[in-house]
């Protein structure tokens, strides 16, 4: 078991506690206040690889969805243009309670395009429609750029300013949202199930969201502890490196000031694990850190493992692009910002303070 616990209860009380612990990188902060009270409070748009080329057997659709999730949208595009919903393809799933801009394709082999000014479908609207060689895959995105809305604030404005000029300059610590945990953390438990063969005919959407969760939580575990002293943004003896943007990594034996100044310039950052089967390519002090965080997750860590995951990374710091903000009114505040794919905006709202969303949208999914 990964958990010492006397019952299942408490083994999910853990997990809940573990989960919701993440540091802050600038202390503690009493700020608080409101997102998505309403859909266009929080309003966000893909930011695609490549765009469709005008010419294939893919029809690629870019969608503005309002108050819907993207199979259920993906499932109406399928209907509409007759196909079964496996021919739709999207990049990354968007929040529900928002206003989001997104790409989908659908496979039309031989087919005429059909005539979207018919397609009625409340909280859908089809913006453009190209033609192009190849499905979209999921993953296939640079990153979402985000338009967020915050009400009922409440705290020092000069705190919050703050921490948003050390986000703008310095990055901020990338952990993984608590949406990967499911409600509850429910997530973490059902990952322990399946690894100990509790759990049957599961199917393999539920398996792949149990096996992120267990993943997900080993990596915060490290970025929790490297927050903790400091140096989530700096470089350990035996650190692995991450290029900006990319997923490139290299080890390095010891920082210098070359090194130094690259994190500086936020060219490169410290990376965390995302476990797996393979050898680790951290050494020196960051092995030995990381070694001494998941140790008591023994199982997880083996399941991991024998559940065929390999061995990756996954930076510490993310860095929001082109963050700016303003006060429209007394407790109204507005950002603007890029992240890359795979980091969460709620993250970087939760270095500001605690922001909560109203209670009809609690436990929504995450965005890519």
């Amino acid at each position: 078991m990964p958990l010492a616990s006397n019952s299942a209860a408490e083994t999910l009380g853990d997990y809940r506690r573990l989960a919701g612990d993440m540091p802050r990188a600038w202390g503690d902060a009493r700020n608080q206040g409101r997102i998505r009270c309403r859909p266009e409070d929080f309003r966000v748009q893909e930011i695609p690889v490549c765009r469709p080329d005008g010419a294939g057997e893919h029809l690629w659709l870019r969608v503005r969805k309002t108050g819907q999730n993207t199979d259920w949208v993906a499932q109406r595009l399928a209907g509409y243009a007759g196909v079964a919903w496996r021919e739709v393809g999207y990049a990354g799933l968007k929040d529900r309670h928002a206003v989001t801009e997104q790409w989908f394709s659908i496979h039309l082999p031989g087919r005429a395009t059909p005539d979207w000014q018919g397609f009625d479908e409340p909280g859908i609207e089809v913006l453009e429609v190209q033609r192009h060689a190849r499905k979209l895959r999921r993953g296939a995105l640079q990153g979402n750029a985000f338009q967020l809305r915050l009400r009922g604030v409440e705290g020092e404005r000069s705190d919050i300013e703050r921490r948003l000029k050390h986000i703008a300059d310095q990055g901020f610590p990338s952990y993984f949202g608590h949406q990967r945990f499911g409600r509850d953390a429910g997530n973490l438990a059902r990952a322990e199930a399946l690894f100990a063969g509790h759990l049957r005919r599961v199917t393999r959407t539920m398996r792949s969201l149990y096996l992120s969760a267990a993943r997900s939580l080993l990596f915060n575990r490290v970025l929790a502890e490297r927050v903790r002293q400091a140096n989530w943004d700096r470089a350990l003896a035996g650190d692995v490196l991450q290029l900006d943007g990319r997923s490139a990594c290299f080890c390095i034996e010891a920082p210098d000031d070359a090194v130094r100044q690259r994190l500086a310039r936020l060219e490169v950052h410290p990376t965390g694990p995302l476990w797996g089967r393979g050898r680790s390519l951290a050494a020196e002090a960051c092995r030995e850190l990381e070694a001494r965080c998941l140790d008591r997750f023994g199982g997880l860590r083996a399941g991991l493992e024998a559940a065929g995951m390999k061995a990756e990374r996954r930076a510490l710091r993310a860095r929001a692009e082109r963050l700016s903000w303003c006060w429209p009114e007394p407790g109204v505040l507005d950002l603007r910002f890029r992240l890359p794919a795979g980091t969460y905006a709620t993250v970087l709202l939760r270095e500001l303070g605690e922001f909560t969303a109203a209670p009809m949208v609690q436990g929504d999914s995450a965005h890519d």
